[in-house]
Protein backbone atom coordinates (compact mmCIF):
# COMPACT_ATOMS: atom_id res chain seq x y z
CA UNK A 1 0.00 0.00 0.00
CA UNK A 2 1.77 3.45 -1.00
CA UNK A 3 0.52 6.58 1.44
CA UNK A 4 1.62 10.05 0.71
CA UNK A 5 2.25 11.65 4.25
CA UNK A 6 1.33 15.46 4.54
CA UNK A 7 2.99 18.13 6.65
CA UNK A 8 1.83 21.50 7.21
CA UNK A 9 0.94 24.99 8.39
CA UNK A 10 -2.17 25.74 9.98
CA UNK A 11 -2.89 27.88 7.16
CA UNK A 12 -1.38 26.11 3.71
CA UNK A 13 -4.05 25.93 1.01
CA UNK A 14 -4.89 22.82 -1.15
CA UNK A 15 -2.58 24.93 -3.51
CA UNK A 16 0.48 24.24 -1.25
CA UNK A 17 -0.51 20.37 -0.29
CA UNK A 18 -0.99 19.99 -3.87
CA UNK A 19 2.49 21.01 -5.15
CA UNK A 20 4.36 19.59 -1.99
CA UNK A 21 2.64 16.33 -3.16
CA UNK A 22 3.61 16.57 -6.83
CA UNK A 23 7.58 17.47 -5.77
CA UNK A 24 6.85 14.23 -3.48
CA UNK A 25 5.82 12.21 -6.30
CA UNK A 26 2.12 12.58 -7.13
CA UNK A 27 -0.74 10.98 -6.15
CA UNK A 28 -0.86 8.50 -8.72
CA UNK A 29 -1.34 4.93 -7.16
CA UNK A 30 -1.60 6.09 -3.37
CA UNK A 31 -4.43 4.15 -1.09
CA UNK A 32 -4.20 7.12 1.28
CA UNK A 33 -2.73 10.50 2.79
CA UNK A 34 -1.96 10.31 6.07
CA UNK A 35 -0.90 13.40 8.25
CA UNK A 36 -0.59 14.21 12.60
CA UNK A 37 -4.43 13.39 14.25
CA UNK A 38 -4.86 17.00 15.18
CA UNK A 39 -4.76 18.18 11.80
CA UNK A 40 -6.42 15.55 10.33
CA UNK A 41 -9.63 17.64 9.80
CA UNK A 42 -7.95 20.51 8.47
CA UNK A 43 -10.45 21.91 5.52
CA UNK A 44 -7.69 22.20 2.79
CA UNK A 45 -6.50 18.76 3.66
CA UNK A 46 -10.15 17.18 3.44
CA UNK A 47 -10.28 19.37 0.08
CA UNK A 48 -7.05 17.24 -1.40
CA UNK A 49 -8.34 13.90 0.06
CA UNK A 50 -11.97 14.49 -1.83
CA UNK A 51 -10.34 15.82 -4.92
CA UNK A 52 -7.86 12.88 -5.01
CA UNK A 53 -10.60 10.53 -3.90
CA UNK A 54 -8.36 9.40 -1.07
CA UNK A 55 -9.32 8.51 2.43
CA UNK A 56 -7.31 10.36 5.26
CA UNK A 57 -5.46 8.67 7.70
CA UNK A 58 -4.66 10.41 11.39
CA UNK A 59 -1.36 9.43 13.00
CA UNK A 60 -0.74 10.26 16.66
CA UNK A 61 1.47 12.57 17.40
CA UNK A 62 2.75 9.75 20.00
CA UNK A 63 3.32 7.19 16.68
CA UNK A 64 5.11 9.84 15.36
CA UNK A 65 7.73 10.23 17.58
CA UNK A 66 8.62 6.77 17.73
CA UNK A 67 9.25 6.64 13.65
CA UNK A 68 13.24 7.28 12.75
CA UNK A 69 12.97 10.11 9.97
CA UNK A 70 15.67 10.33 6.98
CA UNK A 71 14.98 14.43 6.85
CA UNK A 72 15.27 16.48 10.11
CA UNK A 73 13.86 19.54 11.08
CA UNK A 74 14.36 20.73 14.68
CA UNK A 75 11.37 22.70 14.96
CA UNK A 76 9.14 19.43 14.28
CA UNK A 77 11.41 17.52 16.31
CA UNK A 78 10.91 19.54 19.10
CA UNK A 79 7.18 20.04 18.92
CA UNK A 80 6.19 16.04 17.10
CA UNK A 81 9.10 14.09 18.50
CA UNK A 82 9.68 13.33 14.34
CA UNK A 83 12.55 14.84 12.08
CA UNK A 84 9.18 15.11 9.68
CA UNK A 85 5.83 14.60 10.10
CA UNK A 86 5.50 14.15 6.51
CA UNK A 87 7.76 11.22 6.36
CA UNK A 88 7.01 10.00 9.70
CA UNK A 89 2.79 9.74 8.84
CA UNK A 90 3.58 7.73 5.39
CA UNK A 91 5.67 5.49 7.53
CA UNK A 92 3.33 4.94 10.23
CA UNK A 93 0.07 4.66 7.82
CA UNK A 94 1.28 2.34 5.30
CA UNK A 95 1.77 -0.65 7.48
CA UNK A 96 4.35 -3.16 8.77
CA UNK A 97 7.81 -3.29 6.66
CA UNK A 98 6.77 0.53 5.27
CA UNK A 99 10.07 2.39 3.27
CA UNK A 100 9.88 5.50 2.38
CA UNK A 101 9.83 5.75 -1.86
CA UNK A 102 9.96 9.55 -1.44
CA UNK A 103 11.78 12.06 0.81
CA UNK A 104 9.91 14.86 2.38
CA UNK A 105 9.47 17.40 -0.49
CA UNK A 106 8.38 21.05 -0.17
CA UNK A 107 6.14 23.31 -1.83
CA UNK A 108 7.45 26.45 -3.02
CA UNK A 109 5.78 28.45 -0.11
CA UNK A 110 7.17 25.97 2.80
CA UNK A 111 3.95 25.74 4.10
CA UNK A 112 3.30 22.02 3.18
CA UNK A 113 5.93 19.10 2.97
CA UNK A 114 5.16 15.73 1.28
CA UNK A 115 6.41 12.56 1.60
CA UNK A 116 5.35 8.91 0.28
CA UNK A 117 6.03 5.54 1.35
CA UNK A 118 5.01 1.88 1.04
CA UNK A 119 4.52 -0.66 2.84
CA UNK A 120 1.92 -3.76 3.53
CA UNK A 121 -0.77 -1.60 4.94
CA UNK A 122 -1.65 -3.47 7.95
Amino acid sequence: MKVAGLGFRSSASVASLREALNAAGGAEGLAAVATVSDKADAAALKALAQELGLPIRGVSAAMLAEIETTTQSEFIKARFGAGSVAEAAALVAAGRDARLISVRAASKDRMATAAIAEGDGE
